[in-house]
C-alpha cells in the first residue's frame, strides 16, 4: 500500500493529517526555512494528541547542512531528549562543505536514534553526485531518503527520483517530496513508484495543512 506523510509546522496541522487519513507526520517547526527542530512542548502536545506514527525534524536553523561542532552537540542533545517523548523516528541530514554525505556525523547521530528509525531529509538535494550519495546515506544506516531528486520539486526531478528508486532497489525508502501536491502525484507515482509520499498539504499559503488536499493526495495515490 502506497503511504503518505504530511509534514507539519504545527499542531493543528498533525491534527489535519491525522483525522483525514496520513499515515505519518513529519513535525517541524519554521516553515520559511524549510523546517526546523519543533519544541518540546509542542512534540508533547503532538503526541498526547497523535495516535499515528511522529516523526522529528531535527535542525538547528535554516540555510545550508554543514553545521559547527556546537550546532551538532545541540542535535545530539535534542535527540536524547526526544527520545523519552515516545515519538516514532528522526529527520535529519548533515553535509560536507564538498556537498557530500557527513558520513561520520551522521552515523553518531543515526546510532543515537536508535532504536527509532531514521529519514535523510532534502540536505540530499544539495549533494553533487546523487548515486554516490545514496549508497552513503544507506552506510549510514538511514531508513528513508526524503527528496525531490537533487531539483527545486518533484516534477523537476522525476526522472532522478525514479532512478533513486531503482538503484536503493528496496534497501532504503526513497520518499519523493517538494512541490508534491494532489494535481501532480498520479504523474509522479506512475513515474517514479515509491512507497511513500512526502507532502504539507498546504495549498493556500498558509501554514496550515488543507484537509480536502490530503484527502485528494491519498486518493490519486490508492487509484
Amino acid at each position: 500500500m502506497k503511504k503518505i506523510e504530511i509534514a507539519c509546522f504545527n499542531l493543528e496541522s498533525a491534527l489535519i493529517a491525522q483525522k483525514f487519513g496520513a499515515y505519518r507526520v513529519e513535525l517541524c517547526a519554521d516553515m520559511s526555512v524549510g523546517g526546523t527542530t519543533p519544541t518540546i512542548e509542542t512534540i508533547q502536545q503532538a503526541r498526547e494528541n497523535l495516535t499515528i506514527d511522529l516523526y522529528i525534524m531535527i535542525r538547528p536553523r535554516g540555510g545550508n547542512f554543514v553545521y559547527s561542532d556546537s550546532e551538532f552537540e545541540q542535535m545530539k542533545s535534542e535527540i536524547e531528549a526526544i527520545k523519552k517523548l515516545r515519538v516514532n523516528g528522526f529527520v535529519f541530514g548533515i553535509l560536507k562543505d564538498d556537498k557530500t554525505i557527513n558520513l561520520e556525523q551522521n552515523k553518531v547521530l543515526v546510532e543515537l536514534a536508535k532504536p527509532f528509525p531514521c529519514t535523510f531529509h532534502r540536505a540530499f538535494d544539495a549533494v553533487s553526485n546523487y548515486e554516490k550519495a545514496l549508497e552513503d546515506v544507506i552506510s549510514c544506516g538511514f531508513s528513508t531518503i526524503l527528496t525531490s531528486g537533487t531539483f527545486p520539486n518533484v516534477i523537476e526531478g522525476k526522472e532522478v527520483l525514479k532512478q533513486l528508486v531503482i538503484q536503493a532497489n528496496n534497501r532504503i525508502e526513497i520518499m519523493p517530496g517538494g512541490g508534491l501536491r494532489s494535481t501532480n502525484i498520479s504523474e509522479i507515482n506512475e513515474i517514479v513508484n515509491a512507497n511513500w509520499y512526502h507532502s504539507s498539504a498546504i495549498t493556500d499559503g498558509s501554514e496550515i495543512a488543507n484537509p480536502e488536499e490530503i484527502i485528494q493526495l491519498k486518493k490519486k495515490l490508492q487509484s
